[in-house]
């Protein structure tokens, strides 16, 4: 069995071809790990960075990304607003969306992170909105799930970064690096 963590960067489809219609190819994870047989377990917007599992483990892959195996995946989200103690209540809760009520989710506010790679192009920056980060913590995958959430909210999403997946942790891989998962699965 072969596993590999990603450090999928910004603008980089969670895909090894580029299927879209439009004129010029988009960057793949093919630009970035070359190793036959592995797949993506789960997706993550081209608009978000951080953290994925490629497997050639078909058993693996569906435990990561089925939501009926409810695999905890955390992020690190730079919103625009101030949260308060009703948005972030609301997002423990489950907030509704056009696809049902989102499972409770574990939410905290954090210091902006650091180190923390520039990302290009860089978020947008507004003298008159302030910015705040939140730790979330969800236990199934909608698409764009973490983003719809604190829209809900008021928060706009701006820069949203998964640092975990199950047991498994970003920790100081670079943007565009991979590893192979070691012996005890770390």
């Amino acid at each position: 069995m072969t596993t590999i963590l990603f450090h999928k960067p910004f603008g980089v489809l969670s895909q090894f071809t580029d299927k879209g219609t439009e004129g010029s190819p988009r960057p793949t994870l093919s630009a970035y790990v070359d190793v036959p047989g592995v797949y993506p377990a789960g997706r993550l917007d081209r608009d978000s960075e951080g953290l994925m599992v490629l497997t050639d483990d078909g058993k693996l892959q569906a435990r990561i990304a089925e939501p009926k195996f409810k695999m905890a995946k955390t992020y690190l989200v730079q919103v625009e607003g101030i949260p308060d103690a009703d948005a972030v209540a609301a997002l423990q809760r489950g907030v509704p969306l056009k696809d049902g009520l989102t499972k409770p989710a574990q939410v905290s506010l954090i210091d902006p992170p650091e180190p923390l790679w520039p990302r290009d192009p860089p978020v947008r920056f507004r003298k008159s909105v302030p910015d705040h980060w939140l730790r979330i913590t969800i236990h199934e995958g909608r698409n764009r799930q973490v983003r719809r959430m604190t829209a809900h909210v008021g928060l706009p999403c701006l820069r949203l970064i998964r640092v975990q997946i199950g047991d498994w942790h970003l920790n100081r891989l670079a943007p565009g690096a991979w590893r192979y998962v070691g012996e005890n699965g770390r």
